[in-house]
């Protein structure tokens, strides 16, 4: 009897030491309270950004691409459009896999609300963890958003199939994912830095911007310098 009732103590404290957010009262307290639909918009708000972004921008790229062929309706140019969102969609999906597996979860830097709360204890860790996965939920569904819309071109015709498409769309959702959130997260809401361990956070902000700069500007070179060449003249 005495043997059951100290297994019984130890796996009860076993028990409340997990931080599973079915298993720690704790740990359920600090989600599922009067903020959670508030900091669950706040997860959403970047992707929300970016996905009026893309809208504009594919917009934007049709408009160019029509303007094009009635300025030269002698010359036959495939519509890059269709693979420039898929892929621009498709980067914005991935870049966000690469910042949470990377910076989230290999480097350990930060995670999603550390520098509201740092992740110093069981509790705080694993609230952070929950919202680093509802992070990787949304940027899952725009990955899966991506793959329906290559899915889709299979069978178009008359589209640019170009790798230097594809690498720059890639490349500038990729740069454009890292500005958005970069502004909303680190330096609009303060969720989180890029680096929290460091005297100086806001020299980390702000490179992060500039890398993420120079990725959109690449991607955006890659994809305008293939839609500069038509598919072929007609005589």
């Amino acid at each position: 009897m005495k043997k059951v009732t100290i297994l019984t103590a130890f796996l009860f404290c076993s028990y409340k030491g997990f931080g599973c957010i079915t298993c720690n009262r704790q740990v359920q307290e600090n989600i599922y309270n009067a903020d959670f639909f508030p900091n669950l918009f706040v997860m959403l708000s970047a992707f929300i950004v970016l996905g009026g972004l893309v809208a504009f921008l594919t917009y934007l790229s049709a408009k160019s691409h029509n303007n094009r062929v009635v300025a030269n309706p002698d010359i036959n140019y495939l519509d890059p459009v269709p693979l420039t969102t898929a892929s621009l969609v498709l980067g914005i999906g991935l870049g966000g896999f690469i910042d949470g597996i990377v910076l989230h979860q290999i480097l350990q830097w930060h995670e999603m609300v550390s520098n509201r709360m740092p992740p110093v204890t069981l509790t705080t860790k694993s609230v952070n963890m929950f919202w680093d996965g509802i992070f990787h939920l949304f940027t899952l569904m725009v990955v899966f958003t991506g793959i329906i819309l290559l899915w889709k071109l299979l069978h178009r015709e008359n589209i640019d199939r170009s790798g230097k498409i594809l690498a720059g769309g890639l490349l500038a959702g990729w740069g454009l994912f890292n500005i958005i959130e970069g502004i909303i997260d680190h330096h609009l809401l303060k969720l989180h830095n890029v680096k929290e361990v460091t005297a100086h956070p806001g020299f980390w902000n702000f490179g992060f911007l500039g890398i993420s700069v120079l990725m959109l500007l690449m991607g955006y070179w890659l994809v305008n310098k293939k839609r500069q060449i038509p598919a072929d003249i007609s005589r």
